[in-house]
């Protein structure tokens, strides 16, 4: 009787509990780029953040999208594929606008020093996708340039899975490498923490697990980072790998409790062992620290939810 007396409680409690997870799951991947996406615009400074963050998750969620037209998975992983691409699109018309304009403030600044008598400003050689050009594969100079590359992918990438669609063994493929290739964001991390034997230069921008290498100059990195700055660095990195961790337990989690693809269960496992192996890293080097590794010796990059 009282099991039954609380059943009007329970039944929307639960709806509600769903809810908040579904939202968390469509929403909770962008809310560390908020910050960053605040800070890019406030500094006009990119160099902390990659581009190629914004291709790898690009790729994995048009991926993600094509592979709901062969096995359908539920809605929210699917909308959060198309909010991650709506936000990686504004990260780089922000970024590319911003490093466009710094280019060309340079060239101002290096003709005015030379005192340059017809006083012309050389506006740096545009890089256009339509170029194909290897060298300059995702540094364009308009940020149109990156929206043609991504519809010319989305196009190629639809022409071939409406080719294949009936075919079990290409889905199943297509599902592995669209949540493989989101997978994969935190080994390039791993990978330097291994070669330098330090996490020195993990950043955590934001109340979500996303962390930078952060190869800014030392004056806009300490204007930037002073919060940051007032506790040691290996309570920082150990507090920023467990971000890390606990949103792709809770990623995990909500894909095993919900009957997702094998796909997201597998890769989502594998994240979650790629941040322990991490968390690992840093409490190892936190007992034995070396020397810093460099921070302009590498490009930066990103880790996602």
């Amino acid at each position: 009787m009282e099991a039954e007396g609380l059943g009007w409680l329970l039944v929307p409690l639960h709806q509600l509990v769903s809810w908040g997870a579904a939202g968390a799951m469509v929403f909770g991947g962008v809310v560390p780029y908020i910050p960053q996406y605040r800070d890019i615009r406030r500094t006009q400074n990119a160099e902390g953040f990659s581009t190629y963050v914004c291709l790898v998750l690009l790729v994995a969620n048009i991926l993600r999208i094509l592979f709901w037209f062969g096995r359908r998975f539920e809605s929210p992983l699917l909308w959060q594929s198309v909010v991650m691409i709506l936000t990686m699109l504004l990260m780089l018309k922000l970024c590319t606008e911003v490093r466009v304009a710094n280019e060309l403030n340079l060239k101002r600044r290096v003709f005015s020093a030379a005192d340059n008598k017809d006083g012309a400003v050389r506006v740096p050689p545009g890089r256009s996708f339509l170029d194909f050009d290897p060298h300059h594969f995702w540094h364009w100079s308009s940020f149109a340039d990156y929206v043609q590359c991504v519809l010319a992918f989305t196009g190629v990438a639809g022409y071939i899975t409406y080719l294949s669609i009936d075919s079990a063994l290409f889905v199943e493929t297509l599902g592995f490498l669209a949540v493989l290739t989101e997978a994969m964001l935190g080994v390039p991390q791993l990978y330097r923490n291994h070669r330098h034997q330090s996490t020195e230069g993990m950043r955590w921008s934001s109340p979500g697990p996303a962390g930078t290498w952060d190869s800014r100059s030392p004056a806009v990195k300490a204007s930037s980072d002073l919060l940051w700055d007032t506790q040691p660095q290996a309570i920082r990195s150990i507090k920023m790998v467990l971000m890390w961790t606990s949103g792709d337990t809770f990623k995990t989690a909500y894909f095993l409790l919900n009957g997702a693809p094998l796909q997201f269960s597998v890769c989502g496992l594998l994240q979650v062992l790629v941040d322990l192996a991490i968390l690992g890293q840093a409490c190892v080097f936190t007992r034995s620290p070396l020397k810093p590794a460099p921070h302009t010796a590498h490009p930066a990059s990103t880790k996602a939810l």
